[in-house]
């Protein structure tokens, strides 16, 4: 059965910093040096290694590359992936920046420096899909805070949905924090960026600064984290979810199955990862890894990669993903007995609403670890947090010369903040809905068919 294949591209500075930490696992896992030559003896490593990697043989050594992008809109980053330990990994025409630079400006990633270098993006990604026997679709790794992970991002988005418009769309998207802030534009880039992905992507991972910094003070003991560290908890979370379909495993072997389970109305496809056992290097022989201890953390709002609290929302649906030699039964049981003693916190009205995914290989030095991704209303704290700091500069009309003189029309920024209202909304309304009120859905399934109907078209 041949691999279906997942096109990676990393956008921006912070995409390509988690990008880089998030291959190194990713050969780590399967055996490959810093070259992409095997060097490992299971022979599981190479099984479904062709979902990330292309095999090329050059004489008598199979390398195995992998399909990424690495994008930005100032030459920099790409400088430094390309002279890094990894520059001979990726092939030379995946590198492809512009020279002006973003500048924390949504508008120019979007329409004027990201335009110009959409063409040659598109041309290679067209490249890459054609060599694909089943591709399955395309994961961005992007931030929607600063200029060119959130412009040329979205603008990306846009043009795959057009051109791909079957395959699935998975974001992992590093949302800014008014506590983690690198510069004041911030809430309009990722208002501006929410608007793009709730209509364009089919699966977006929420990644929260706020949440990162607290994990890495709390449970690893660094007081002052540096981006290697956050990016390396991000990059942890993203082997998680992609090890069902990098290893033969139980349930969700491919990204529709995932979004299949998780996501039961289009517009509601933001989803919060958390991961198990985060804790102190030094403290980690003095703890346990049961399984319902890993379940119960998985569920804990410390080890959530997002700064909300899913005890004022309610779980729409979940997906654990378990790895390491742990028993179907066991995992099962400890899920079931964690949903029946919170049973008011998930929705009755969506029936065995979290699924179980095992994998018997465990991330590189740990035994077992787990990772969750879980719908829960209660992420509509983090939208609302967005949208008070943007409402609060809006309102005086702060900033926005930067963003018309890029030729944006005023009316994108109204636009996107009713997106975010009508979305909060929605949240709201799924919290509040239980399982006997028939006769309120009859409008609300209107508008969702009409949804689904819009996006058939």
């Amino acid at each position: 059965m041949p691999s279906r294949e997942i096109i990676n591209l990393q956008v921006g500075q912070a995409g390509n910093q988690v990008g880089e930490s998030f291959w190194q696992d990713v050969l780590a896992e399967h055996g490959l040096d810093l070259t992409g030559i095997y060097q490992g003896s299971d022979p599981v490593q190479l099984q479904r290694i062709g979902v990330y990697f292309a095999e090329v043989n050059n004489g008598s050594q199979a390398k195995y590359v992998p399909r990424s992008l690495q994008l930005d809109l100032e030459a920099g980053v790409c400088e430094r992936v390309r002279s890094g330990p990894m520059g001979a990994l990726f092939s030379p025409e995946t590198y492809l920046h512009g020279e002006a630079g973003a500048g924390n400006n949504w508008a120019k990633g979007f329409y004027t420096e990201g335009a110009e270098l959409i063409d040659p993006i598109l041309e290679v990604l067209r490249k890459q899909a054609e060599n694909c026997d089943v591709l399955q679709g395309f994961q961005i790794i992007h931030s929607i805070g600063g200029g060119t992970g959130s412009g040329l991002g979205c603008l990306l988005l846009s043009k795959m949905r057009e051109e791909f418009p079957d395959r699935m769309l998975a974001t992992f998207s590093i949302l800014p924090s008014p506590k983690v802030s690198e510069t004041v534009v911030e809430p309009y880039n990722a208002m501006l960026s929410m608007h793009q992905l709730v209509d364009n992507g089919d699966l977006t991972v929420c990644i929260d600064n706020e949440a990162l910094y607290d994990i890495s003070v709390r449970a690893l003991k660094i007081q002052s984290p540096t981006f290697p560290v956050l990016n390396g908890l991000i990059s942890k979370v993203m082997c998680g979810v992609s090890t069902s379909l990098r290893f033969p495993g139980q349930l969700n072997g491919d990204l529709r199955k995932l979004g299949m389970n998780l996501i039961p109305f289009p517009r509601l496809h933001f989803l919060m990862p958390s991961y198990a056992p985060i804790s102190d290097p030094k403290s980690q022989s003095f703890q346990g890894t049961s399984v319902p201890e890993l379940v119960q953390a998985l569920f804990d709002r410390r080890n959530l990669l997002v700064a909300c609290d899913p005890r004022y929302g309610r779980y729409l649906t979940a997906a654990t993903i378990f790895r390491g030699n742990i028993s179907s039964r066991e995992a099962e049981v400890a899920v079931q007995d964690l949903q029946r003693r919170n049973s008011n916190q998930f929705v009755e009205w969506i029936p065995d609403n979290v699924s179980v995914t095992l994998v018997s290989v465990p991330p590189v030095g740990q035994k077992q670890a787990a990772v969750a991704l879980a719908n829960s209303t209660s992420i509509q704290a983090l939208f609302q947090r967005t949208h008070e700091t943007f409402s609060a500069m809006y309102k005086r009309r702060a900033f926005l010369h930067w963003y018309t003189g890029e030729g944006m029309d005023l009316m994108e920024f109204s636009e996107a903040e009713s997106n975010s209202q009508d979305l909060i909304a929605e949240y709201q309304q799924y919290q509040e809905a239980r399982a006997g009120d028939e006769d309120e859905y009859s409008e609300e399934e209107q508008q969702e068919e009409a949804y689904a109907e819009e996006g058939s078209q």
